[in-house]
């Protein structure tokens, strides 16, 4: 089954990194990737830029309408996913929590089952 953890944190708490935190946080990051990609686990990874750059489309009753940065704002924003094969839950939550041993401070991962969606294909 494959699953997206998707990583929320404090844009401003992340941003507020110097190079070296941010630095040592990938290179932490990095050795849960390896270890998943190693075990043929590991899909696509994105780290998204900050909200400031994002624009959202909103639909309404009306005619759709682009603003600019994301819908709501929130005390944590997301940051970025993994896309992580696992045979069961718990092994995704046990992914999610190396994740979280690697991010200091506070955050939240949410991990979502994926269906893959192919129109015109059964299988």
């Amino acid at each position: 089954m494959l699953y997206a953890i998707l990583c929320y944190n404090s844009e401003d708490v992340v941003g507020a990194w110097t190079k070296e935190e941010d630095d040592t946080v990938m290179a932490r990051l990095a050795t849960v990737q390896e270890k998943l990609a190693k075990q043929g686990r590991l899909g696509p990874v994105a780290r998204l830029l900050p909200t400031t750059a994002a624009t959202t489309l909103r639909k309404g009753g009306g005619e759709p309408i682009v603003i600019d940065g994301p819908f709501a704002e929130t005390k944590e924003q997301f940051l970025g996913f993994y896309v992580i094969d696992c045979a069961t839950l718990d092994d995704a939550i046990d992914v999610a929590r190396d994740l979280s041993e690697a991010n200091p401070g506070t955050g939240s991962y949410e991990i979502r089952p994926i269906s893959i969606f192919r129109p015109g294909r059964t299988t």
